[in-house]
């Protein structure tokens, strides 16, 4: 089993498509616009055909889908937050400060008692996330619990 997210930009998603793939290097996978839909009586009313129906977006190992739901310009993002796990505190301040174009700081990164670098950001679509550099012993038993199995 596997459980994805599906984020809905509400008439954003190329946008936000296109800041993901600049700052985490993100990889848009799959894009299929509701014009592309073979089946358009089951789209929300008066949606704008180019708009994006469905979105596959590689983000490291992980796979988030997205699309601009019933384009009401009414998005929230309220109630979650996605973390990112980086392998180095470089990497942290790399991802940390891609997603900050445009949005703003909600913890400041840095050394906290858990992690050498964690801080938490929320972007310019509203969606909060959490940067977290695993410290060296998690980072080892998380590799070993990969290869076990």
């Amino acid at each position: 089993m596997n459980v994805q997210p599906y984020l809905f930009f509400d008439g954003r998603c190329e946008e936000a498509l296109a800041f993901y793939t600049k700052a985490l290097g993100a990889e848009v996978t799959m894009l299929l616009r509701f014009k592309d839909n073979p089946e358009p009586q089951n789209g929300p009313p008066n949606v704008q055909l180019d708009k994006v129906m469905h979105a596959r977006l590689r983000i490291g190992d992980t796979v988030v889908f997205a699309g601009d739901g019933m384009c009401r310009g009414t998005n929230h993002f309220d109630g979650f937050g996605l973390s990112l796990t980086v392998a180095n505190e470089a990497e942290a301040d790399r991802m940390f400060n891609g997603l900050l174009d445009g949005g703003k700081v909600v913890m400041p990164l840095g050394k906290t008692f858990f992690s050498p670098r964690f801080g938490m950001v929320c972007d310019k679509f509203g969606v909060n996330w959490m940067v977290y550099v695993a410290p060296a012993e998690e980072a080892k038993v998380g590799t070993r619990a990969k290869q076990v199995a």
